[in-house]
């Protein structure tokens, strides 16, 4: 029997395309609202995009940020999707300092609004290198370095290109919490991983074959617990 994830629904976008990326990775969706059904599910999927305060709000009010922190401390595998893996984090700086759920150390904050990089000869930052602005927010292709030990690393390449769509970034307290890297105007956490945790600024859902390979990664996690 396929596993059955409970696709956590507080009112933020793209349910739909997640829903169908797990249904092609052999993956059984349930949107749900109910906290029971996140805390019985055989694995808890947050999406999301939206405002952090918002996304809180919406989780709190629901009971959903309760089951949620109960699924992390000692439950089944938890992928979180762009605001799936901000707000895991202690706070956020969206629109003035949030708490978040405080399942991770650590801080959610802004690219600066003149993020740049070095491009032309010696494009690390060498004679010959020119600074290029980049646009904020990130949107597009994106190459992803993983590293550490974690169940979800040991089924990934070491490397991917995804697709992602953020203005914001998370600053881990805890450094060994990150297992995925990505450059955008200077490197950023990508993929962070704790426990029964992995979660992912950019979307497996729009990432086509890349994201195909990260949640047939999530099914055979699941199926190994």
């Amino acid at each position: 029997m396929r596993p059955r994830i409970a696709l956590v629904d507080y009112g933020a976008g793209n349910l739909r395309s997640v829903a169908k990326a797990l249904e092609r990775s052999e993956l059984t969706p349930v949107v749900t609202a109910d906290p029971k059904v996140v805390e019985s599910a055989d694995g808890v999927l947050l999406p999301g995009v939206g405002a952090f305060r918002d996304a809180v709000c919406s989780l709190t009010d629901a009971g959903l940020a309760d089951a949620i922190r109960k699924v992390t401390d000692h439950g089944r595998p938890y992928l979180g999707i762009c605001f799936g893996l901000q707000l895991l984090f202690e706070e956020g700086d969206e629109h003035g300092r949030t708490k978040g759920l405080g399942v991770l150390r650590g801080r959610v904050t802004r690219f600066p609004n003149e993020v740049s990089e070095a491009v032309g000869t010696g494009a690390a930052g060498g004679a010959g290198a020119r600074m290029r602005p980049l646009r904020v927010p990130h949107i597009g292709w994106n190459e992803v370095r993983y590293a550490g030990s974690h169940p979800m690393i040991e089924r990934l390449p070491e490397r991917d290109v995804y697709y992602f769509v953020h203005s914001y970034r998370p600053e881990p307290t805890d450094v060994e919490t990150v297992v995925g890297w990505a450059d955008y105007g200077g490197r950023f956490a990508a993929a962070v991983a704790k426990d029964n945790v992995f979660a992912v600024q950019f979307h497996p859902e729009k990432s086509q074959a890349a994201g195909k390979r990260l949640l047939d990664a999530y099914r055979q996690w699941l199926e190994a617990c």
